[in-house]
């Protein structure tokens, strides 16, 4: 498809993010939502349907939930309603899901993301609560040898389904959308987001008009995008896709696709199912869910503080960049390292670049989250003190700080042990400087006839004499002095 053709269309794209509430309970009874545990060894009446039982709703996943919205900037409606949402599926033992429908927990709410241009405010249509089904498990190919299991451990976790408005119209939008409601999420602990395990799961809407039309195209909704990556290349390929349909005279259909990773495209699933097929009525179990203003304004003090806020705060309490505060800030716990290591006595400029650079490089490397990291922020602290009071050079400190991060050893045994004190002997510094510079007479003719660029030759050289270890304002003084005599 040529640039040409793409330019004459605009996509339209709404997201619908499912995360699982950081509870130890699921949402309606009092089994664990412990990940990973022998298959339907957490279940219960209630959680399998079982005649008789009553769902309980979790106090702690209201108050998750409501902490959501809040954080979405939502309007908490003082009244919800539990509803059931009937369809037969093997992974609803009931027949039916416990969700929110005409009256949700909360609506009206937005989300401000960067996407490589200006910041752009995001719509939230509503937030409500709903518990997750079991998880189906699929093993073989053909008819004759497929097999089917059902984990129920899953069944009945407790949800929160964030909607988003159709704001969203490139899927680096989307990304960025995507990005920036985990890490909401993730900082207020709503939930852990971890996508392997299936804590934050996406939908997405999308359809294409020509640029500038009123109207909204027919969408299609893309399912298993369990990656952030997974999203863009869905969006990025179904786009193309209608785009191509009605290039060719044709009509998109309403309809459920999935992304086929290994293929690289979206696949048709079903016909796109409207409300009215899932026969919505209120949950007769359950009674309206009163979310009162005093409720909200306690969850609404005890809210941590939010990554913009702690975005600003960094660079106005720190004095550091915007874009190391971006950086610092990316994870709550990736801020709170930073902060324990200024706190330990670190000077918080240096902090910030050695983390940025030095920590979540080797981090990456090892494979290691910041929660993992073997070099404790007091450690971090005493190695960027001992550089700062010029013991050692930051060039051997990236040394020792890599040996630390190998061993878990301290700072001052290793210098000790591998004898990389800085060397501030200004006699021993100039006898290598004079040396150096007795060998190279072409280089010295160079330097004195104005040619100021070799300069950085000598202080390599005197540096590789001394293993890294000569103070560099020393070698840097004792050289311009040593090169211009005679």
């Amino acid at each position: 498809m040529t640039p040409e053709v793409m330019a004459k269309y605009e996509a339209v794209i709404g997201l619908e993010v499912h995360a699982q509430l950081k509870t130890l309970t699921k949402a309606f009874c009092g089994c664990s939502t412990r990940f990973g545990d022998l298959p339907n060894s957490n279940t219960c009446p209630v959680c399998l349907g079982l005649p008789g039982a009553l769902p309980v709703l979790n106090r702690k996943a209201r108050e998750r939930a409501i902490r959501a919205a809040l954080a979405l900037h939502c309007d908490v409606q003082e009244r919800s309603i539990f509803a059931r949402k009937n369809y037969f599926y093997p992974d609803l033992p009931k027949g039916y899901q416990i969700s929110q429908y005409e009256l949700p927990l909360a609506i009206k709410g937005w989300l401000e993301v960067e996407a490589g241009g200006p910041a752009k405010r995001i719509g939230i249509t509503r937030v409500h609560m709903e518990e997750d089904a079991a998880k189906n498990l699929h093993e073989g190919f053909a008819d004759s040898d497929r097999w089917s299991y059902i984990d129920y451990n899953r069944c009945g976790m407790p949800l929160i389904e964030i909607v988003s408005e159709p704001d969203i119209r490139t899927p680096a939008e989307a990304y960025s959308y995507l990005t920036t409601l985990k890490q909401v999420l993730e900082y207020t602990e709503v939930s852990d987001c971890n996508m392997e395990e299936g804590s934050l799961r996406c939908d997405a809407n999308v359809s294409v008009r020509l640029r500038g039309a009123p109207k909204f195209g027919t969408k299609v909704e893309a399912k298993n995008l369990n990656s952030f990556r997974y999203l863009a290349h869905a969006l990025e390929y179904e786009i193309e896709r209608q785009i191509g349909v009605i290039e060719a005279g044709g009509a998109i259909v309403q309809e459920t696709r999935l992304w086929n990773v290994a293929a690289g495209r979206t696949e048709p699933m079903r016909s796109k199912e409207f409300a009215h097929d899932y026969r919505y009525f209120p949950d007769p179990d359950l009674l309206p869910l009163i979310s009162s203003q005093a409720l909200v304004e306690k969850i609404r003090r005890e809210m941590p503080e939010l990554p913009d806020a702690k975005h600003a705060r960094f660079i106005s309490e720190y004095g550091i960049a915007a874009y190391d505060a971006g950086v610092l800030t990316a994870t709550r716990a990736l801020a709170d390292y930073f902060e324990a290591v200024v706190g330990a006595g670190a000077p918080a400029k240096a902090a910030a670049s050695w983390i940025s650079v030095e920590l979540l490089r080797r981090l990456k490397d090892a494979g290691k989250e910041i929660e993992d990291c073997p070099v404790a922020p007091a450690a971090l602290a005493e190695l960027l003190a001992i550089v700062e009071r010029g013991e050692i050079t930051a060039a051997s400190g990236k040394k020792v700080f890599a040996v630390m991060f190998d061993s878990g050893k301290k700072a001052a045994d290793i210098i000790a042990a591998e004898g990389m004190a800085q060397i501030s002997d200004t006699a021993a510094i100039e006898t290598i400087a004079r040396a150096v510079v007795a060998k190279s007479p072409d280089n010295v003719a160079k330097y004195r006839s104005g040619n100021e660029g070799v300069f950085k030759f000598f202080v390599g050289q005197v540096m590789k004499e001394t293993r890294g270890q000569a103070n560099p304002q020393i070698v840097n003084e004792i050289l311009k002095r040593v090169l211009l005599e005679g």
